[in-house]
C-alpha cells in the first residue's frame, strides 16, 4: 500500500529480522522501480566517511580527496535511498539529512554548488528512536520527518509460523548455490527449529 506513494518509510525491528528485504520490496513496487536504489549502511562508516558517502565531496576538500566524488543522494536522484541503522548517525549529519528531506537540496563536502535532488528516503533502525530523542542523541525534527509511515517487523520468535516457510526457502536457495540436492527437512529437525528463540532472527536462521 505504501510503495506507490512518495511517503518516507521508517522500518523498525531487531537486527536480522529482514528490514532490508522490506526496503527492497517498497522500491520494487514503487513508481521509481526503474530508477536507482542506493543503500547506505550507516553503522559501518565513520562520521567523516559517512558525510562524504552521503553527500559527496569536491577535489581537495580533505586529505585524500584527489577527485570529485558524487554522493549517494546524488546517485539516487529520481530513485530511492535506503539508510540502514539511521539511529547510529551523529547530529551533524542528521541536520544535513533533515535539510535534504525539507528542501531537497545539499552541497558536496567542500563544495559551494547547491544540488537539487528528488529522492525517496527509506530508513531502518533497531533502536528505539524515541528513547534516543530523550537521551539527546537523535533530533526530534528529523524523527518526525522520517516517521511518516512506520513498518515494524516483529522478531522471529514472535512469528514462529514463518519458520517453516523461511526454512524451505533457504534450503532451496542454498542448495542451488552449493550445487547440492536437499529436498526436505525432517519433522524432528523442524521441531527443533521452531522451539528455538532465534536471538539473531532471520539472519541466524539462514546461517
Amino acid at each position: 500500500q505504501v510503495a506507490p506513494t512518495k511517503a518516507s518509510v521508517l522500518i523498525t525491528g531487531e537486527s536480522g529480522v529482514g528490514k532490508e528485504l522490506i526496503a527492497d520490496a517498497i522500491h520494487s513496487l514503487s513508481g521509481r522501480k526503474e530508477k536507482p536504489f542506493v543503500k547506505v549502511h550507516c553503522a559501518a562508516l565513520s562520521e567523516s566517511l559517512l558525510e562524504s558517502e552521503l553527500f559527496g565531496h569536491e577535489k581537495g576538500s580533505f586529505t585524500g580527496a584527489v577527485a570529485r566524488k558524487r554522493g549517494r543522494f546524488e546517485l539516487a536522484h529520481m530513485g530511492s535511498i535506503f539508510l540502514d541503522e539511521i539511529g547510529e548517525i551523529n547530529q551533524s549529519i542528521q541536520i544535513k539529512i533533515l535539510r535534504v528531506l525539507q528542501e531537497r537540496r545539499f552541497e558536496r563536502v567542500g563544495g559551494e554548488e547547491t544540488l537539487n535532488v528528488d529522492v525517496r528516503i527509506i530508513s531502518a533502525t533497531n533502536r528505539d528512536l524515541r528513547k534516543e530523542i530523550e537521551r539527546g542523541t537523535f533530533r526530534e525534527d528529523l524523527f518526525y520527518r522520517l516517521y511518516v509511515v512506520v513498518i515494524h517487523l516483529p522478531p522471529l520468535r514472535e512469528r514462529v509460523s514463518d519458520i517453516p516457510l523461511l526454512t524451505q526457502h533457504f534450503i532451496r536457495s542454498l542448495s542451488d548455490q552449493n550445487n547440492k540436492v536437499v529436498e526436505e527437512i525432517t519433522p524432528e529437525a523442524m521441531d527443533v527449529l521452531t522451539a528455538y528463540p532465534w536471538p539473531g532472527n532471520v539472519r541466524e536462521l539462514r546461517n
